[in-house]
């Protein structure tokens, strides 16, 4: 049930008087989030987060369930043959030949901009959302503060806690919004803090939309672009751009499968 906050209560969380000593503190258990939200909404106010942001922060909820995923993610643990099995390579690399023959007005334009290959968007479309029939059911908010929180990986996923809070206060998402287990929102399950930084109004309404196919593709091959992609060089393990798919997802296998997949869609 979401839960309002009047505009005492939330100025009560963001009040700067929370000194370095009253700073946000980590924590493993539900036990310890109320606290460390009031003392992150000072953190997140002085990062610039505004009210509705400040709103949003308040009304998350501990997400037990981004915690259990967290801790159980076996599949990047698999041997690429097994990984590109579970994960439906084959039909990801079908499908997606068929996107680009579609679509090919859109990937040559993504191409002339942005310098990345059709394949290897369309094989991240695939792979984070099955190209957008799937795009996560846990509310982003929760959580991406939950993880924030979270003592394992607090400092990687502060910042992204505080981009959600700003793409809130842009009206790019809502307390209520869905993503992924960890935060990750729209066609290519960006995280908020990268979301913030790289989105493209790829349609032209005037607005960033993570959950307009569009959008969500264009910031994608934004994302690569501005990580390092070099226009016309290869992309399989060994080749210059593969540097740059490691910086979409951390995991060995999650980056090999995406090259491979890329390479057998541009064939």
């Amino acid at each position: 049930m979401k839960r309002i906050l009047g505009t005492a209560a939330i100025a009560l969380l963001a009040a700067g008087t929370f000194s370095a000593a009253n700073a946000a503190t980590c924590g493993n258990t539900s036990s310890g989030f109320n606290t460390w939200k009031a003392a992150f909404a000072a953190e997140a106010q002085r990062a610039g987060v505004g009210q509705r942001g400040l709103q949003a922060l308040a009304s998350s909820q501990y997400a037990s369930g981004t915690i259990a995923a967290d801790r159980n993610q076996k599949s990047f643990k698999y041997t690429l043959d097994k990984f590109m099995k579970v994960r439906g390579a084959s039909t990801i690399v079908s499908q997606g030949r068929k996107r680009k023959a579609q679509n090919a007005t859109f990937f040559n334009a993504l191409e002339r901009q942005y310098g990345v290959p059709a394949g290897v968007i369309i094989a991240i479309h695939g792979m984070e959302t099955g190209f957008g029939r799937f795009m996560g059911d846990s509310r982003i908010v929760s959580a991406i503060t939950t993880l924030a929180y979270d003592c394992r990986r607090s400092a990687f996923f502060v910042p992204h806690a505080i981009g959600a809070l700003k793409l809130v206060d842009k009206g790019a998402i809502d307390a209520n919004t869905k993503g992924a287990k960890h935060g990750e929102l729209g066609h290519t399950q960006f995280l908020p803090g990268n979301a913030l930084k790289y989105g493209v109004d790829a349609n032209g309404d005037g607005r960033v939309n993570f959950y307009s196919e569009a959008d969500a593709l264009a910031s994608t091959a934004n994302f690569l672009r501005q990580k390092g992609w070099k226009p016309g060089a290869g992309y399989q393990e060994g080749q210059t751009n593969f540097a740059v798919i490691k910086q979409w997802n951390a995991a060995g296998v999650y980056q090999k499968a995406i090259a491979i997949m890329g390479g057998q869609i541009d064939q």
